[in-house]
């Protein structure tokens, strides 16, 4: 049997990749610096250079040179030292681990730069330079990998202890400084795009091995420390478990058992998901037992994906039994939008504690599609082949950030002609990239591609997706960016049509959605990939699937109102907006 101290030693081992990743990274320098220059798209970078360099502003200028200044060596080692400071005497201290994190992270990221600045020698671009070229080789981009080491290592700290509106601007904010620090570099002429790209994914690289080998595990304190056991609760509640057994490994499951024993769940079924039953065979364990068959169940608990949470509201919903969602999958949209911890058991603690309340789903069925439910959103177009192209295997190593490298795949799809029809009005003929209905709003990072969307509104959101070049997604995303701090409450809902980013962007609400495309195209529900059709019709139900939340919680049917008022609130507010 393994010990304590095994379990937790094995972690550390992933610092003993830092060397590996250093003589990757030096691979590809040889590379770009080698034979393979001479063939696109290392070829093309040049042309970059030069066209950002023919087209530089004052202001551009000007704010590219702040964030240089952010990420040059002297404020990387003074901001790291101060964070580490806090870290260690800011209460509740010392954070030994999260300290070590940090600053571990920026000095490996350094030392790989410095390391790989041995084997490779590369010209910085030839074109007018903003600022002084150091000695050392351009690729890879120290400031942009320091900027990632830091800046992204906060972004990961902030998400562990911030909740709600704060936690998303400030890991927004936070992510968003490496990518810009790489802009500013190739807008500076310091560095071919190459240069930074590597520089990100060392940087990101590092940020990985060093987490895991010194971030407290899940079953830890955020001191690294073994926490206190919960008080056990006496009584013979039953659940039902629905467990993804490749998402919620054996570690969890032990514990998932452990704190629903605590809480009085004597009686625990599980039963594992399948391709061919993603819900487990969940409708068939409601129905009690052979020897009680009218035995009730008082939870159902899921742990995995928004996949798996999808199938089984779809047999909750309308039942009255509450679930509690243990979030183990890729993206986790429901439980980041309920403000659920994205620790699995830490999220089903926090919902034993809280109370039931009712939450809307969306009914939805097209050519193809046998009527069924979902709880975050459905779509078609860009989306929807976005996650039907991601790889299982980079969505296994990367987690969400394997959909952005199949979204670039598929940035160039051809627009598709919809109808769309909200509340049986008259259908509304338009071109887009995608449309999403959703039930709630934001997606990784709190990034609101609805603002408008709550899951307790009684109607459903819509937006239809038209960039038009670089210009229409640059807007597209500087409009949703801008949300961020205001959330779900920053838009009206209605079923007048709302355009923003310079019509990159166009919003309705409605309790029915129907569209109709003019060809096949690819759906999607709850990441959930469907085949390829022409209709797609949703359909809000209110307060439908009680859902267990943390209190306080101001998500959620209140219990002196019905899913009927719910419903008949929505419509009011809807035909207030379209006056």
């Amino acid at each position: 049997m393994t010990n304590a101290h095994d379990v937790g030693a094995r972690p550390g081992r992933a610092l003993l990749l830092l060397p590996v990743q250093t003589a990757l990274v030096a691979v590809l320098g040889l590379l770009v610096t080698g034979p393979p220059a001479n063939h696109w798209p290392l070829s093309a970078e040049d042309g970059v250079n030069r066209a950002l360099a023919d087209h530089r502003a004052p202001f551009a200028t000007t704010l590219t040179d702040m964030m240089s200044l952010v990420a040059d060596t002297q404020s990387v080692i003074a901001l790291t030292l101060l964070c580490v400071l806090g870290l260690l005497l800011v209460p509740p201290a010392p954070r030994w681990w999260e300290a070590g994190f940090l600053a571990v992270s920026v000095a490996a990221q350094s030392a790989i730069f410095l390391l790989v600045t041995l084997v490779v020698n590369r010209d910085r671009p030839d074109v007018p330079r903003l600022d002084g070229a150091p000695p050392t080789s351009s690729f890879p981009s120290g400031h942009v990998g320091a900027s990632m080491a830091l800046y992204g290592g906060l972004a990961v700290l902030a998400a562990r202890h911030l909740r709600g509106v704060w936690r998303n601007l400030v890991v927004g904010l936070l992510v968003l400084i490496p990518p810009a620090v790489a802009f500013s570099r190739l807008y500076r002429g310091m560095h071919h795009p190459s240069d930074v790209v590597v520089g990100l994914l060392n940087g990101a690289c590092t940020l990985l091995l060093v987490g895991v080998a010194l971030l407290p595990n899940a079953r830890k304190g955020k001191d690294g420390t073994d926490p206190e056991p919960e008080p056990a609760v006496l009584g013979t509640l039953r659940a039902v478990v629905v467990r993804h057994p490749h998402a919620c490994g054996d570690e969890t499951t032990a514990r998932v058992r452990a704190v629903l024993r605590r809480h009085g769940y004597a009686e625990q079924r599980w039963t594992d998901t399948t391709p061919e039953d993603p819900s487990g065979a969940l409708a068939a364990h409601l129905n009690g037992t052979d020897a009680d068959p009218n035995e009730e169940v008082d939870l159902v608990v899921v742990c995995g994906g928004d996949g798996t949470v999808r199938a089984c509201a779809d047999v909750l919903a309308g039942s009255g039994t509450p679930l509690a969602i243990v979030p183990c999958g890729t993206g986790n949209l429901l439980a980041r939008n309920l403000d659920l911890p994205v620790e699995p058991v830490a999220a089903l603690r926090e919902a034993l504690s809280g109370r039931a309340v009712g939450l809307d789903v969306g009914r939805v069925e097209g050519d193809g599609l046998a009527p069924t439910r979902f709880a975050v959103m459905a779509g078609a177009g860009f989306d929807a082949a976005m996650v039907r192209d991601a790889s299982p295997r980079l969505k296994e190593r990367l987690g969400w950030a394997a959909y952005v490298l199949s979204a670039a795949r598929h940035l160039r799809d051809p627009r598709m002609r919809l109808s769309i029809r909200l509340d049986g009005g008259a259908p509304l003929e338009r071109r887009a990239r995608m449309v999403v209905i959703g039930n709630v709003g934001a997606l990784q990072g709190g990034l609101p591609l609805l603002p408008g969307a709550r899951p307790d509104s009684g109607r459903l959101e819509v937006v239809l997706l038209d960039p038009r070049g670089v210009t229409g997604w640059l807007a597209a995303a500087g409009y949703l960016v801008s949300h961020l701090p205001g959330g779900r409450a920053s838009q009206a809902s209605g079923t007048r049509e709302r355009t923003a980013a310079h019509g990159a962007l166009e919003y309705f609400g409605a309790a029915r959605v129907d569209l109709r495309f003019a060809r096949p195209q690819p759906r999607e529900l709850d990441g959930d990939v469907l085949a390829a059709g022409t209709r797609l019709t949703a359909e809000v139900e209110p307060g439908a699937l009680r859902v267990r939340l943390p209190a306080p919680t101001r998500i959620g049917v209140p219990e002196d109102r019905t899913g009927k008022e719910v419903a008949e609130h929505g419509h009011r507010d809807a035909r207030t907006a379209a006056q």
